[in-house]
């Protein structure tokens, strides 16, 4: 499972960075805004543009891979608003909190799960990884957009407010647009496949700095009940829940094992951008995001091994 730690170790060290860039040569909250816009709105997109106009998505199972990792989360979200009055209790959280422990539940680091299809089964790993970002990407925003419209304001807001807030979101117009492409077959040109490549990079990196900058580092070491829970949730609810339905869906070898990739790695640096965007507890999700990838160094090769003991 070298792959996958490989693929983790970079991702927190770059967070670490981005902690350390903030305690000494940038502590200027306004600069980290900015850098945060510019992922939000421009790098991330052109990212998922990219990985969907241009995957490969002939001879995969689609409705398979696709479908175990949709009702993964429809199922997850579902059972977190259900429980929120109790569970908020429990945790002793409010809404913006809550709205970073949902966040953390059932979100994915794409950079993470394309990292590591890409190591252990090469073109078709990638292929299937995009067909997990057109079944995730799309679903997750919009959920989590309700989500933080609804509990992370004062009061309640109106359907027309949810409506805009979902339209304006770049990183579901993007995930769209990059999904007709593909099946339009429209050829992308190299030089636009270069410039989303470089633009992708820099998504990856300003987005992980971007995370490590809005760190607590005094409550990083002892990490609440929420932080807790939502490790749980994500690093063992979730991959359990995905898995489960893979199989039902009668799914085996690599479309299996990229399931089981999609639904354990840890969750998504966007998803800080979007909670610092929305009024989110921002620096909940960052101690939420950083626990996970540590903790995710050996979930994830706990979660692969069990599938490999599952597949012929």
């Amino acid at each position: 499972m070298s792959a996958v730690i490989a693929a983790l170790i970079p991702v927190f060290l770059v967070i670490a960075l981005g902690t350390l860039l903030r305690l000494t040569i940038l502590p200027n909250r306004e600069a980290w805004d900015a850098f945060e816009t510019l992922t939000f709105y421009a790098l991330f997109p052109a990212l998922l543009i990219l990985t969907t106009a241009t995957a490969d998505l002939s001879g995969v199972p689609i409705m398979g891979v696709g479908g175990a990792l949709f009702l993964a989360i429809i199922i997850l979200s579902i059972v977190l608003i259900a429980v929120r009055l109790p569970l908020s209790r429990a945790l002793q959280i409010d809404g913006p909190a809550f709205t970073s422990v949902f966040q953390g539940a059932i979100r994915w680091n794409t950079y993470v799960a394309l990292a590591v299809a890409g190591s252990l089964h090469g073109a078709i790993g990638l292929a299937l990884a995009s067909v997990a970002i057109v079944a995730m990407v799309p679903i997750l925003n919009f959920i989590c957009v309700i989500v933080l419209a609804w509990y992370a304001a004062d009061k309640a807001p109106e359907g027309r407010d949810v409506a805009m807030q979902i339209l304006r979101n770049p990183l579901i117009s993007s995930v769209l647009l990059g999904i007709a492409i593909n099946f339009a077959g429209i050829p992308v040109p190299q030089i636009a496949i270069s410039f989303g490549e470089i633009l992708g990079h820099a998504a990856l990196a300003l987005g992980l700095l971007a995370v490590g900058a809005g760190l607590q580092l005094d409550k990083l070491w002892r990490p609440n009940r929420a932080v807790i829970a939502t490790v749980v949730l994500k690093l063992a609810v979730m991959p359990s829940t995905a898995i489960g339905l893979a199989l039902w869906y009668g799914l085996s070898g690599t479309p299996l094992v990229v399931v089981a990739i999609a639904s354990s790695v840890p969750s998504a640096p966007g998803a800080y951008i979007l909670a610092r965007q929305m009024g989110g507890d921002a620096p909940l999700y960052a101690q939420i995001l950083t626990v996970q990838t540590i903790v995710a160094l050996f979930t994830m090769p706990a979660a692969l091994a069990l599938v490999a003991t599952l597949r012929p």
